[in-house]
């Protein structure tokens, strides 16, 4: 980390002073020795206090100081270690303890099911678009879109398009994406941070709010849980899903301020600094920002953009089958996955693992039966599955069109895989930063840091604010709604209860909208947050340093949120749902319009910028 150039030794020495301070001053705080045997998250919360913060507030310090996300995290796994160590023993067992404790845990990411199943499904997608890319998919593709992509607003808002098309899962949709979309932006010099903040919010946004996506199951699970402990009965944890979309504020909200600002081509903040350098220059990715060679195969800054670009001059109708190599592939993986989905949770419900009983799945409509299925369905598994078999047809495909052999198409498939493992690197180091701040009790120290007794208005704006707060902190939306939800639910009815007595309705009413804070909240934090896996991987599929995405995405998704918690107070205070969401969006617009700066054209042909 330390390199004292004129550009770099301020930062360096600050990132030093920072580390020194994370881990002197748990020593200070008097921790050593104070956990007993076997305390869990919630006790080692009340011992810790704001200590709790250290691992996820250093990482998150370091990466903006030295812009070095491995070596940021890493850190911070040896400092919630550290912590850990200290409370359990004394200061010269933790030295060693820090160490070898990071070890486990970074053992711990690749013995979970789910984070393997992830990292192969990263890997063997990354094999997949190797393939078709090989094949000439990639750039049949980009030749294809830009008969829609006549400049930078509608290669834009077909980028916006494309990421409801891969609304299943958005992991999937980074991916695919970014890489799909590369060429066709940089041709018309869309900077790589706009390029990320599309993927990214019409990632997760969308998977969360779809009835039929790799999020639902974990959304399904907790809210089920909720309303068991509140004691409710006779609502299905699907209907209370179903109810809380027109509350998701922050993911509708998401997904139309990407659409707004693309068709009015207007930035401000970091972002129109971004397009700015990237209109006048050619510079799509900023000069000296940390994006590996392997993710980034074409980078604009090293080569220019008319060259860059002339791969989209390739005559269709000189190879008029050629796109054919890009969408059966991806085609195979969609439609497999819809179908692994279903038979993947299918098994496990009969085989007893799933959400409901194998006699209840039996007397099941089709509709009924899919829904469930694909809630009790290991996504990480099936997406490695349908990604897979996808890269088989590919290779076959391949193969037998004789563009590449077989013992060269096997050497590109492993060189896909090469190119994701800096991606993996930092999942496993994310993860295991998560699991640190798990048992650290982090989540269980700003829910009691935050919480107030305060009027029922303020309560969905306040349950937003904390779910963004603990998924920023931690990385992870999953986890936010796992740890919120089975409070927030029980805690909402007991509020709503005591102002309107036992008003069925109107419990349930408040239950839907508090349920709602939760699961956008969480998305919020997360596509903040630069521990977070989907923005890693929106910024590795766009190819764009991961610090220079969360540096320009932060500002938009912050700006969004402040017209969320309004939206939440209005609701909060009676209005229309629906009427909010037309008045947050009215916000956004004059956001961009007073705010924001319209950014130029660029015009390829004539190779000039146009006011």
């Amino acid at each position: 980390m330390v390199s004292f150039s004129s550009k770099s030794s301020v930062a360096d020495i600050a990132g030093i002073i920072v580390i020194i301070a994370a881990f002197i001053i748990p020593v200070v705080a008097g921790i050593t020795g104070t956990a007993p045997d076997g305390a869990d998250a919630e006790e080692s919360a009340a011992i810790l206090g704001i200590i709790t913060l250290i691992p996820p507030v250093l990482a998150l310090v370091l990466a903006f100081l030295t812009r070095n996300v491995i070596l940021s995290l890493f850190i911070g796994v040896l400092s919630g270690t550290w912590i850990i160590s200290l409370m359990h023993g004394d200061i010269i067992g933790a030295v060693a303890g820090a160490f070898f404790s990071s070890t486990e845990y970074f053992i711990g990411t690749f013995a979970d099911r789910w984070n393997a199943g992830i990292l192969m499904q990263v890997l063997v997608i990354g094999a997949l678009i190797a393939i078709i890319t090989r094949m000439g998919g990639m750039r049949a593709i980009a030749e294809s879109v830009k008969k829609w992509a006549k400049g930078p607003r509608s290669a834009q808002l077909t980028t916006w398009i494309m990421g409801f098309i891969i609304f299943f899962d958005d992991y999937a949709n980074a991916l695919i994406i970014g890489p799909i979309m590369r060429p066709v932006c940089d041709k018309f010099r869309i900077s790589r941070e706009r390029l990320a903040y599309i993927v990214d919010s019409t990632a997760a946004p969308i998977a969360g709010i779809f009835v039929i996506s790799t999020w639902i199951g974990t959304e399904l699970v907790n809210l089920n849980e909720g309303l068991a402990i509140a004691g409710i009965t006779g609502v299905s944890a699907y209907s209370l899903f179903i109810d809380t979309i027109p509350y998701r504020f922050y993911n509708i909200l998401a997904l139309f301020f990407v659409f707004a600002s693309a068709l009015l081509l207007r930035e401000y903040g970091p972002m129109l600094a971004a397009e700015i350098r990237a209109r006048k220059t050619g510079e799509t990715i900023r000069a000296g920002s940390e994006v590996p060679d392997e993710v980034n195969e074409a980078d604009p800054v090293k080569t220019p953009v008319k060259e860059e670009c002339a791969v989209l001059e390739t005559s269709e109708k000189a190879n008029p089958y050629k796109i054919w190599n890009a969408i059966i592939p991806i085609g195979v993986l969609i439609v497999s996955a819809i179908i692994l989905f279903y038979t993947n949770g299918a098994n496990a419900i009969m085989a007893g693992d799933g959400l409901i009983s194998a006699e209840e799945f039996m007397t099941l409509g089709i509709l009924d039966a899919i829904r469930e299925a694909y809630s009790s369905s290991d996504a990480s598994i099936v997406l490695f599955q349908a990604a897979l078999l996808a890269c088989i047809v590919a290779v076959v495909m391949g193969f037998a069109q004789k563009i590449f052999s077989l013992r060269e198409g096997i050497e590109t498939w492993a060189h896909g895989m090469k190119s994701m493992l800096y991606v993996c690197i930092i999942l496993i180091l994310a993860w295991s930063i998560g699991s640190i701040i798990g048992d650290l009790g982090t989540a269980h120290y700003l829910i009691g840091a935050l919480s107030e007794n305060l009027p029922m208005w303020i309560v969905p704006a306040l349950i937003f604010i904390i779910a963004g707060i603990i998924s920023f902190a931690t990385g992870t939306a999953y986890g936010t709604m796992a740890i919120l939800l089975p409070l927030v639910i029980p805690l909402s009815a007991a509020i709503s209860g005591h102002h309107n007595g036992n008003e069925i309705d109107s419990i349930y009413s408040y239950i839907v909208v508090c349920s709602s804070g939760v699961l956008t909240g969480a998305i919020f934090g997360d596509h903040c947050s630069p521990i977070s896996d989907t923005t890693i991987l929106s910024s590795m599929g766009a190819g764009c340093s991961l610090i220079d995405h969360v540096d320009t995405q932060i500002y938009y998704a912050v700006s969004i949120a402040a017209v969320v918690i309004f939206g939440y107070l209005l609701v909060g205070f009676g209005l229309n749902v629906w009427i909010t969401l037309l008045i947050e969006m009215a916000i956004l617009v004059g956001i961009l319009m007073v705010f924001g700066k319209k950014v130029p054209t660029w015009d390829p042909e004539k190779e000039k910028l146009v006011e």
